[in-house]
């Protein structure tokens, strides 16, 4: 039976794209902005596109952030956050101040570097380099591409990183900590790389790993 994957709406995310993904996947996706539709489902997805602290107000404002946190960290339920949606996973973010985020990993946001020939924001496609093939990048090339926009990236211990890509050095492309997964780059815009990647954190799901 399809999985029943919930895709955050805080109204900062493409989730009309992701829910097709998902929807080519396999999955059954939900978007809702209603915590109470929290405990339905199997798996997250957490989309983000826009400022780190008007997104965190937005999932606690109406009690998402908890209902998230306990769903996550009490159940383990597994996660995917993009972009935006990952840096939020993190401790904090320096963008606009500071921002306290979820917390449920050890990273902090900070700006990409200001450099002569360096465009900022970060938009279009870049190869990464694998670190890590399961599950996300199982069976994928050792540097497929996927499309970048962002602006911010997330600093990590090496190893929750289970890729890398260079932009005024090397940064995080994406990230694993169990059942928690991140990606930098948007998946939903990244054609059949992408896609795949929906489906390996699908079968996640449908086979969950025991910590």
């Amino acid at each position: 039976m399809p999985r029943k994957v919930l895709i955050v709406d805080y109204g900062m995310g493409n989730v009309k794209s992701v829910s097709n993904a998902l929807t080519a996947a396999g999955c059954l996706p939900l978007v809702s902005a209603d915590p109470r539709d929290v405990v339905l489902a199997d798996g997250f997805v957490l989309p983000g596109v826009g400022a780190f602290g008007e997104a965190i107000r937005n999932l606690r404002a109406n009690g998402m952030a908890d209902a998230l946190t306990h769903e996550v960290m009490t159940r383990r339920k597994p996660i995917l956050g993009i972009c935006l949606g990952m840096q939020l996973l993190g401790n904090e973010s320096e963008e606009g101040g500071r921002h306290a985020g979820l917390g449920w990993i050890e990273a902090r946001v900070r700006a990409l570097p200001a450099e002569p020939g360096l465009r900022v924001p970060h938009m279009g496609w870049n190869d990464i380099h694998v670190r890590t093939k399961e599950p996300l990048f199982a069976g994928a090339d050792d540097a497929p591409t996927y499309y970048f926009a962002h602006s911010y990236v997330i600093e990590c211990s090496p190893d929750l990183v289970s890729a890398t890509f260079q932009y005024g050095g090397e940064q995080v492309g994406a990230l694993q900590q169990h059942h928690i997964f991140g990606t930098q780059f948007h998946p939903e815009r990244s054609a059949d790389a992408g896609l795949a990647l929906f489906r390996r954190f699908a079968q996640r799901i449908e086979a969950p790993h025991v910590d």
